[in-house]
């Protein structure tokens, strides 16, 4: 049982590791959408700093903690298997899948952004920046509340949640709108 609860807080230190850098790099990646559009020397001094700083990011502490995380997962799924048919583990593991998603999405407009390829708004990035946080409510109320049963309730959950994040990105808009600097 000792093993149990070194593996767990090793798997928790990742878990918390890997959305830190999946809260970040969305952040980076608007800063950096949005020195495109700034005029010369400034646009070219950014971008390259920002290509920098995600490429750390990105490569030093997100990809290495989504794999520890993952191994250190797995290993406590062999240590006690039952867990994978509680319908709880199973909610959290399709919510995982879906994380996986956003983490190969994140990946992909990284590399894109790398190579000077702009595809989304800022606006678009302010929104995908959410995503990880409805993941992280999800599984943090299936782990510790461990009922998948009253998922209408988890569900109606995250859509309060998401549209009270919507319309706080609505509302920093408008403020930035009015004060850029903001």
């Amino acid at each position: 049982m000792e093993l149990y609860n070194y593996i767990k807080s090793l798997h928790l230190i990742f878990v918390v590791t890997w959305f830190a850098g999946l809260f970040y790099i969305p952040r980076l990646f608007i800063y950096h959408i949005e020195a495109t559009q700034k005029p010369s020397p400034d646009k070219e001094i950014l971008s390259e700093q920002l290509k920098l700083m995600t490429k750390r990011l990105w490569y030093i502490i997100t990809w290495p903690s989504a794999i520890l995380c993952s191994l250190f997962a797995i290993w406590l799924l062999i240590i006690i298997p039952e867990w994978l048919y509680q319908p709880w583990m199973q909610v959290k593991l399709a919510f995982v899948f879906l994380l996986f998603i956003y983490h190969f999405k994140c990946h992909q407009i990284f590399k894109q952004l790398q190579q000077d390829e702009v595809k989304y708004t800022s606006t678009f990035m302010r929104i995908w920046n959410e995503v990880a946080t409805l993941v992280l409510f999800a599984v943090v109320f299936l782990v510790i509340l461990k009922n998948a049963i009253n998922w209408i309730y988890g569900v109606v959950g995250i859509f309060v949640l998401a549209i009270l994040l919507m319309l706080g990105i609505r509302l920093y808009k408008r403020i930035r709108e009015k004060n850029p600097n903001a």
